[in-house]
């Protein structure tokens, strides 16, 4: 499988130094790799801190009363300032590691696990940031124990607006049934059994599944960028300590780690394969991927390419395609029908993919351009079919990804492009012409595209992002619910204790920069 080395791949030599050290200088980018460790343990630290007061909060907020935990939420605005300052803070540590040049005379990866450990460690044991939805994976995890089908039945119908399970959910969700796929849902419904009501233990529980997630994705990466070309350390922190992976998968407890997590471990198995149509590490690189796919359902576009992959291999001919299409539909077939017998919702979870749609994100350019046009309809007299438009919009967009999708596993079989770099590609249109985009959506793209050197511009874009949409989201997980003047005021603050650690930090390092850089 080594034949996508430098497929559609640029071949740098080592940066420049003076390339290194001019936007370093300019954005304040200076010290090694331990100033950047303790300046990213300071931003998780202010976000732990502000987690208590400004974070996703069970109803009723069990901190309440609570000697020195409980303080933060005594001061709505400080929680979201110390909250954004370190949000801001890790970014920036963490975008300074990427772009410090690797030192040969260093062990690669050494110091960098270490310190992505040390910064998730805060997150880890804090209360939830940036979303609610752990609070939906508990309720529906309880209609399963409750011999009820969240596929089919909604948290409030099945368990009532007053559960305390139930109150902690966005309004939204309450009256929708679940989207996740049968093997989540078998494990939502094993936490049910082991934290019932336990909010606090529930919402560790999911957290525990999310980090699992997230080992095996650090167990992948590193082979997959061997494999491809790219140096493994490098993919290891572009992706696996992508700041989007801190706070949406450490802290907020996303099931996305879990389907990422197995979809690349597929992956990894499956280009194991030989030329064998039957092969074992093909058939189990495909299981392994629709269980990614049975937690949502967009992973199993990795099945295409990895169905590609081996095609390619034996020359690309449309007969071997055709072949490895059966084979693998199969898979799909058995394995989904095991899962859906086994946790009992049967093949009801595929009538409710339509869920993630009914929240409309300004992030979806399909979304954006649908109400865009149906505003302008109101406006010229020609009445409110911004419902009918949105839904068209939404529609051009799926068939956009689509034709995108299908030219992207005609430049694999073809040999033009490695099957990770199609599947980020790929993944990339499924989620950006969507009718729902998220901030961890993005994750979907960058983590596989951090073990490929193919694509450099879209790599590079799809980096920069990461870091500009982490610190997008409000910590609160939720529309802001505070007074309208502490979310700008809160903004600001957060600015100025940013500022103050950069300069402190400058300070201290300045003697070092003139070593390095003033001879």
């Amino acid at each position: 499988m080594d034949r996508w080395r430098g497929v559609d791949q640029r071949r740098h030599g080592p940066v420049p130094r003076d390339l290194v050290r001019r936007p370093a200088v300019v954005l304040g980018f200076v010290g090694d790799l331990a100033a950047a460790r303790r300046l990213g343990l300071t931003g998780a630290l202010l976000m732990a801190v502000g987690s208590l007061g400004a974070g996703a909060l069970p109803v009723p907020n069990p901190l309440f009363g609570v000697r020195v935990l409980g303080l933060p939420a005594r001061n709505d605005t400080l929680a979201i300032a110390l909250t954004y300052a370190g949000m801001g803070l890790l970014v920036l540590a963490w975008v300074r590691v990427a772009l410090m040049p690797r030192d040969p005379h260093t062990r690669p990866g050494s110091g960098l696990v270490r310190t992505a450990v040390t910064w998730a460690a805060p997150l880890a044991l804090a209360p939830p940031l940036f979303s609610r939805d752990v609070y939906s994976y508990l309720a529906q995890g309880a209609l399963l124990s409750r011999g009820l089908n969240p596929s089919v039945v909604s948290p409030a119908a099945g368990l009532g607006v007053d559960d305390p399970l139930v109150r902690s959910i966005p309004t939204l969700w309450r009256d929708t049934p679940s989207p996740y796929g049968p093997l989540f849902l078998m494990l939502a419904h094993g936490i049910s059994r082991l934290s019932g009501d336990d909010v606090v233990l529930g919402v560790l529980a999911h957290r525990a599944v999310a980090l699992a997630g997230l080992a095996a994705v650090a167990w992948a990466l590193p082979r997959l960028a061997r494999r491809f070309g790219v140096a493994a350390d490098r993919a290891l922190w572009l992706g696996a300590a992508n700041p989007l992976m801190l706070f949406h998968v450490v802290s907020g407890a996303h099931n996305d780690a879990l389907m990422l997590g197995l979809l690349l471990v597929g992956v990894e198995i499956g280009l194991r394969a030989g030329n064998r149509l039957l092969d074992p590490h093909l058939l189990a690189g495909a299981a392994v991927v629709v269980c990614a796919s049975a937690v949502k359902l967009p992973a199993l576009l990795a099945l295409g390419f990895l169905g590609i992959a081996w095609a390619q291999g034996r020359g690309g001919r449309l007969p071997d395609v055709a072949k490895v299409a059966v084979v693998l539909l199969a898979v799909t077939v058995v394995v989904d029908t095991v899962l859906s017998d086994i946790a009992g919702v049967g093949w009801a979870w595929l009538g409710a993919l339509y869920v993630p749609g009914l929240a409309l994100s300004w992030m979806s350019p399909m979304t954006d351009l649908g109400l865009l046009a149906g505003g302008f309809g109101v406006l010229a007299g020609l009445g409110d079919h911004t419902a009918s438009v949105l839904g068209v919009s939404q529609l051009v967009g799926g068939a956009a990804a689509a034709v995108i999708c299908i030219r992207l596993l005609l430049a694999a079989l073809r040999g033009r492009l490695d099957p990770l770099a199609g599947l980020a590609a790929g993944t990339a249109a499924v989620v950006v012409l969507g009718p729902s985009l998220q901030p961890w959506y993005l994750l979907w793209a960058v983590v596989p595209m951090a073990a490929t050197a193919a694509l450099p511009r879209f790599r590079r874009t799809a980096l920069a992002a990461s870091a500009v949409l982490a610190v997008v989201t409000v910590p609160s997980g939720s529309d802001f619910g505070f007074h309208v003047y502490q979310l700008p005021t809160a903004v600001v603050a957060a600015a100025a204790v940013f500022g103050v650690v950069l300069l402190a930090e400058g300070r201290a390092l300045r003697p070092r920069h003139s070593e390095q850089f003033g001879r």
